[in-house]
């Protein structure tokens, strides 16, 4: 709860102790460490590398990256309220030689793109460099931060002094204060990738004097600053660019190795804290574009970007883990497009309506599929490119772009590289002129492609509901394309001997319900197992494709209701009906809301409300650890049992 997040405008949220559950989840996530888990395999050399690498770091990083000797430096100003509820307040501390934090933290912030909740709100991170000769601004804040960034930034920097201010890209979460601030700074030079420069000319409506980059130019500040710029388009929009300066080495990577995690800390200083936030960022975020982070840490690599610490856009800078969580990265990319069964090109428009946001979401359902996304922006990729990702592509998501413009032209080459074999989703953008998507359908169904679902429409700003109607549907799309694979993996899993073995292992029958605003979710469940007796708590398997894997992350609620022994068939029968996106579970079900809002059926015999704390990564699975808050027994009767006869299936 906030109350205990944060009870004063000095103090820290507290350390959390690194339970065997939350090691593992770690561990486990990341192939590095092994806490007794039997998923984990770590060969003594990549252990050796890995020593190797951390003595050379922390010998190199002292000067800069060393928290301790910088807690005395922090300062915090005074909170402000925003909309009478909401907790702002800005935070500026020292991270290098010359080099400025400006933290912008958003203490309440609940919702941000398409991830369902965030349990510990956000920040906005910008930094001010003071080269020997000039001095740059490296990203802004939101908008909402207006006049109290404005003045932490004219603490630390006279803004008329500002010589460069470096868009890393252009998402109003990071430049919305880039329009407030030229009109103080009028001489200074706006500087950013071609495309970035553009969506901002769209935002500022404004002249301003800019400077389009490539990757591997150089500004030069004096003393040693000396800016590189590395192209890393899609990460996670189109005009994304990471700048290095080495004369601190610390790399400016905005929305990339961040994570929605608001305390005071500056640093990743407890690795345990951050890694669901940062993994969860990663899952919704840059999963869909893991080819893209591999280039991008290619280029870092091809760039000689010999960084000690990332400044990020959102949350904890990383300077005390940066071996550890940068190689998650690499290694979550990597899987993914390893086991990737399929391929799918999801073309959207970039600043048009929620084009860009609701593409992020059909995208995080077709990974939870195990489908390779490819990520293509109809308004800035030319032509070859989209015949390319069109003829690659097994399955095809089209957010409908404006009546005219770019990206409308663009149909013409999406629609001419197409093949009657390949899936289709089709959706509005919800932009105020989207192309009608009924049109776009009989022009697709017209070449031969099946829709998947039927086209999916937004009739008002999305809210959770929409969101996860997208994923969904997103997901039944990955599902279908890579359905041959996976029953011949699962099939192939194990001989049949074992197979029957495991098949023995009985589970009980259970209901999991969740919740957040409009968006439910549930599931019949039997792989559920009590894990500790104080606190009390179990974990639950949850299939990485299943609907409400979103809302069961780490600090989310939910219900787990126990079916009866007696005349349990018909409820479990209902949760077992293979929904359409967006369908409403609970419809025809009695039941009344628990205090957390998830459902409480009224068949059950028994429930808990329960919060996850912790999930470890198991193959095709996650194991989900959850304490119990809450609960209640309502019939004297036993759980219903749940026998297989092979473990293939469940």
């Amino acid at each position: 709860p906030p109350s205990q997040r944060f009870q004063g405008a000095c103090d820290v949220t507290p350390h959390v102790p690194l339970t065997a559950a939350m090691a593992a989840s770690v561990g486990s996530a990341l192939g590095l460490v092994s806490v007794a888990s039997p998923f984990v395999r770590v060969t003594r050399a990549s252990q050796n590398r890995t020593r190797r690498r951390a003595v050379d770091r922390t010998a190199r990083a002292k000067a800069v990256a060393e928290p301790p000797s910088l807690k005395n430096q922090v300062t915090n100003s005074p909170i402000t309220m925003w909309e009478g509820t909401k907790r702002l307040q800005t935070q500026v501390v020292e991270v290098g030689a010359g080099t400025t934090c400006i933290r912008s933290l958003d203490w309440d912030r609940d919702r941000f793109d398409i991830e369902f909740g965030l349990e510990k709100g956000t920040t906005y991170n910008s930094f001010v460099i003071k080269g020997g000769e000039k001095i740059a601004l490296v990203d802004a804040s939101h908008e909402k931060f207006k006049q109290l960034y404005i003045d932490t930034l004219s603490g630390v920097v006279d803004p008329k002094d500002i010589d460069y201010i470096v868009c890393s890209h252009t998402e109003p979460d990071h430049s919305g204060c880039i329009g407030p601030i030229l009109e103080l700074a009028p001489n200074a030079t706006v500087v950013g990738s071609k495309v970035c420069l553009k969506f901002l000319e769209d935002l500022v409506q404004k002249p301003f004097k800019q400077q389009a980059v490539k990757g591997g130019d150089v500004i030069d500040l004096g003393g040693g600053h000396q800016l590189k710029f590395i192209m890393a388009p899609n990460l996670h929009w189109p005009d994304t660019m990471f700048s290095y300066d080495p004369a601190t080495q610390l790399m400016y990577t905005c929305d990339a190795f961040g994570s929605h995690l608001c305390s005071e800390d500056v640093f990743d200083t407890s690795l345990e804290q951050v890694m669901p936030h940062y993994r969860f960022y990663y899952e919704c975020l840059m999963k869909p574009n893991a080819r893209s982070v591999l280039t991008a840490l290619r280029k870092c690599e091809a760039e000689s970007a010999d960084y000690i610490g990332i400044c990020n856009g959102h949350g904890p800078l990383l300077f005390n883990n940066v071996d550890t969580l940068v190689g998650g990265y690499k290694k979550w990319s990597e899987d993914a497009l390893e086991k990737a069964k399929a391929t799918t090109a999801v073309f959207y428009t970039s600043d048009y309506g929620f084009s860009d946001r609701l593409s992020q979401s059909v995208a995080r359902g077709l990974t939870k599929a195990e489908v390779e996304v490819v990520m293509m922006d109809m308004k800035t990729a030319d032509t070859q490119e989209l015949i390319e990702a069109v003829g690659r592509a097994n399955g095809i998501v089209l957010l409908a772009p404006p009546t005219s413009g770019p990206a409308h032209d663009a149909l013409a080459a999406i629609l001419g590289s197409c093949n009657k074999k390949q899936k289709i989703v089709i959706a509005e953008s919800y932009g105020g002129a989207d192309e009608p998507v009924d049109t776009l359908a009989v022009r697709f169904a017209g070449l031969g492609l099946q829709e998947v679902v039927p086209a999916l429409r937004v009739k008002n700003n999305p809210t959770e509901g929409v969101y996860q109607l997208f994923e969904e549907s997103g997901t039944d799309l990955g599902q279908v394309l890579t359905k041959k694979d996976t029953l011949k993996a699962m099939k192939s899993a194990m001989s049949p001997d074992v197979a029957r073995a495991l098949g023995r292992v009985s589970g009980g029958l259970y209901i999991v319900t969740a919740a957040q605003n409009d968006a439910t979710s549930a599931m019949v469940a039997s792989w559920v197992a009590q894990a500790s007796f104080e606190p009390l708590g179990f974990t639950v398997a949850i299939a990485k494709d299943r609907a409400i894997e979103s809302l069961m992350q780490v600090g989310d609620k939910f219900v787990l209701n126990c079916l009866p022994e007696n005349g349990f068939e018909p409820i479990m029968k209902h949760f077992l009906i293979r929904f359409p996106p967006g369908a409403d579970r609970f419809e025809g079900v009695e039941w009344a809301p628990a205090s957390c809002g998830a459902p409480i059926l009224k068949q059950a015999t028994a429930y808990m409300e329960c919060t996850v704390t912790s999930r470890m990564e198991a193959a095709d699975h996650w194991i989900v650890y959850s304490e119990v808050t809450d609960g209640k027994v309502f019939k004297d009767e036993k759980t219903a049992t749940h026998h297989r006869k092979v473990a293939s299936y469940y």
